[in-house]
């Protein structure tokens, strides 16, 4: 038995692509029942979890159409992923979306490319500069795979597709809180990254902390930057799925795991993918991250 809250599976490492129009939605999802049509043992289940029961073996979920259900396991993986975290500033989301799904990468592609829409019609200069700048706040892998592909997308992609602004003129601002960019890889690359982004035209802050995201744009170390299109590339918790196991969970909710994933509570009870944190070196280490960094 297969349960997720949505009917298809994406590829989330081209979501960023899909936010800057280099692809369709349809070329990074499919839809998860197609797996039913090759293996024949397994069952999918549109729903959403409410709750997991370690002591009964089951698992409780709001299936849609039907309401409330409740499924008895002998082995149970969970493997709901991260969500995006802001940190204790939950307000804002409202004016500066994250990229985590689907919906996500359409909302973002739609504020982009309405952007240049509205500093094409403007005749106000002010108000073009703040249509054609663009904020990201988090260097990590997301932020940085976005801002280098936005700032393709101003300089080939949309070059010759307007008469009153030139999109090669847009600003692009990548901000993060810590010392560089991509600070869970190598010192090295970060430099090389760096040193990239700039080169496409992407202004990279690092040690700067935003303080405040509105209609406006943002505040960052007291400095006001107007924007459109402010983007949320930073923190990430787990999935509150992890919550109800009851598990011991690092500082971002990951459940601590052995070293077959499984949790100390129950040994039928598996945590798969970036919802873990397996310790290493005497602190938790993603095993997606540690993984990746692996191959």
């Amino acid at each position: 038995m297969l349960i997720d809250r949505r009917n298809h599976h994406i590829f989330q490492p081209l979501l960023y692509q899909v936010a800057t129009s280099v692809l369709a939605p349809s070329e990074i999802a499919t839809p998860i029942r197609q797996l039913e049509t090759k293996q024949k043992n397994l069952s999918v289940m549109l729903a959403d979890v409410t709750g997991i029961n370690l002591a009964e073996q089951t698992v409780e979920a709001i299936c849609l159409g039907i309401g409330n259900r409740k499924f008895v396991y002998d082995f149970l993986v969970v493997a709901t992923g991260m969500r995006p975290s802001y940190f204790g500033h939950d307000e804002f989301a409202q004016n500066a979306p994250a990229l985590k799904n689907l919906s996500d990468a359409e909302t973002i592609r739609s504020k982009i490319l309405t952007a240049f829409e509205v500093a094409e019609s403007t005749n106000n200069e002010e108000e073009r500069a703040r249509q054609m700048t663009f904020v990201l706040v988090g260097a990590g892998p997301t932020g940085v795979e976005l801002a280098a592909s936005i700032a393709h997308l101003v300089s080939v992609t949309l070059r010759k597709n307007f008469r009153s602004i030139d999109p090669t003129k847009s600003r692009i601002v990548l901000l993060d809180g810590g010392s560089r960019v991509l600070a869970t890889f190598a010192e090295s690359l970060s430099i090389k990254v760096a040193r990239r982004l700039q080169k496409l035209g992407v202004e990279v802050r690092t040690g700067v902390k935003v303080e405040k995201v509105d209609k406006q744009g943002v505040i960052a170390a007291g400095e006001r930057i107007p924007s459109a299109t402010v983007l949320w590339t930073a923190g990430v918790a787990a999935s509150p799925v992890i919550k109800m196991l009851g598990t011991t969970a690092d500082r971002a909710g990951r459940a601590l795991v052995g070293p077959f994933m499984d949790i100390p509570e129950a040994p039928n009870v598996f945590i798969a993918g970036d919802a873990n944190s397996v310790i290493q070196d005497g602190r938790p280490v993603c095993s997606a991250l540690r993984m990746f960094s692996a191959t």
